[in-house]
């Protein structure tokens, strides 16, 4: 690492404006189980979860964490972090069971439980609507391109707002429709498990749609919410300088950031991506989706590592990428390249010019060691990790990128999608057995970095 080092926290602390917002981050199926209490309905997660083969070690959400019914302490352990926002999901399906119609008043009063209690603590909820469990009653009359989707999404939207509008402030639409798009219906490695192309662009373009239906009845309801929308945004390099891996990097960013990052900022479709997706035969005449309405108060950057794409004509699209092997790396394979942060966030103010930014994930996986009897859990790595990637938010606020805010991913360990339970991202530890929390060292890192900053303002 370098810059300043980790254990230098009031130097770090003090390169953060005042108002600058710290907090920590998780989704609604990673953390709550209770997949079927009170009336919740079964998402596209909950099927493809136990369908043999998809998940790591036969896991599935349906206990994970049991935020559910531990929420109060789960509450106490972000009050005890000090962190001044708390990023969550909210599940659909526990709210709507059938994605549309009747409302599940219990699923409802668990948020308003827990958005009273984050402000009780002192923390601002910042909401996320959609974190890939839909409903799997729409995913039967065809998931997200059914001809229906956009206005069930906005009616959903609609009904959080009109729940929670009067005291939650900040919003994220949709979490990552990279993800969900391509991995969950080109590649399958994600519910519903599709491999087809074609689908999975008619799927994005239904879910930028219905981020932009759904951010005009957020403001409908709470004129003085602030939306955005939190995109998968890792630093793109080319393997080499040969004009074959530049093309190459640049025809990989199109497909996977700029197709989403692009039509949000008034510019359609990029011709590269459009061009690539012609030659491959994916819906050649598609056109980009009307998005009224759809300004950003910010952009939510999920930064994890470095992409490394070469040219190779062997593989889709004919290019090759991997994350990165310079460096260290996490145990989902991914570089430690902290820099890449910076460098994604000058991109997106020179090239986009969003009026604010948050980092709304940023985080790594580590093998901790098992917890000791009252001491908090060693793991240096990830305290590391995470004062490196805050140098470089630093680092970019001082070359004026607009940032207002830093989430650590995650709060908990907790089940990571298609990885299952052997992939820990928590600043606290969980024992998926006895559900005991343990802080990590990194936890008690951070909580003095927001102490500190705190002390400054």
């Amino acid at each position: 690492m370098t810059g300043t080092p980790v254990h230098d926290v009031a130097a770090l602390a003090d390169r953060f404006p005042p108002g600058f917002t710290f907090g920590v981050a998780s989704s609604a199926y990673q953390i709550e189980g209770a997949v079927a209490a009170e009336g919740r309905g079964p998402s596209i997660w909950d099927t493809f979860s136990h369908e043999p083969g998809r998940i790591q070690n036969g896991d599935t959400g349906d206990l994970t964490c049991d935020h559910y019914h531990r929420w109060a302490e789960d509450l106490d352990l972000l009050a005890a972090l000090g962190v001044g926002a708390y990023r969550f999901s909210v599940s659909w399906p526990r709210v709507l069971p059938a994605g549309t119609g009747a409302t599940n008043e219990r699923g409802i009063d668990f948020y308003d439980r827990l958005i009273d209690g984050l402000l009780e603590r002192g923390i601002e909820p910042f909401l996320t609507a959609y974190h890939w469990d839909l409903p799997q009653a729409l995913q039967d009359r065809g998931g997200w391109v059914h001809q229906s989707i956009v206005e069930a999404f906005a009616d959903y939207v609609g009904l959080l707002a009109d729940r929670f509008g009067d005291r939650v402030r900040t919003w994220i639409t949709i979490n990552e429709p990279q993800v969900f798009a391509f991995f969950g219906h080109a590649i399958g490695r994600h519910a519903p498990g599709e491999r087809d192309w074609g689908l999975a662009l008619r799927v994005a373009g239904a879910a930028l749609a219905a981020h932009a239906v759904a951010a005009a009845r957020i403001r409908a309801r709470a004129p003085d919410a602030r939306v955005g929308v939190a995109l998968d945004l890792n630093l793109v390099e080319p393997a080499t300088t040969s004009e074959e891996d530049v093309q190459a990097a640049l025809l990989h960013r199109a497909i996977r950031q700029d197709w989403f990052l692009d039509p949000l900022f008034g510019l359609g479709y990029p011709e590269r991506a459009l061009a690539a997706h012609r030659e491959a035969g994916h819906l050649p005449d598609l056109d980009p989706p009307e998005l009224p309405g759809s300004g950003l108060d910010f952009l939510g950057v999920n930064y994890y590592t470095r992409e490394i794409v070469e040219a190779d004509p062997g593989s889709p699209f004919g290019i090759r990428v991997t994350t990165g092997s310079a460096g260290r790396q996490t145990t989902m394979g991914w570089e430690v390249h902290p820099d890449g942060l910076r460098q994604v966030l000058i991109r997106l103010h020179r090239d986009y010019g969003p009026p604010s930014m948050v980092v709304t994930e940023n985080g790594a996986a580590f093998a901790d060691p098992e917890p000791g009897e009252g001491v908090a859990v060693p793991d240096f790595e990830r305290r590391e990790y995470l004062a490196a990637h805050l140098e470089a938010a630093a680092r970019a606020l001082a070359e004026g990128v607009p940032l207002s805010g830093y989430f650590a991913w995650s709060l908990f360990d907790n089940f990571e999608w298609e990885k299952g339970f052997g992939q820990r991202f928590g600043l606290v530890r969980v024992d998926y057995a006895t559900q005991q929390r343990s802080l990590k060292e990194s936890g008690e890192w951070y909580r003095s970095l927001v102490q500190q900053h705190r002390a400054g303002e």
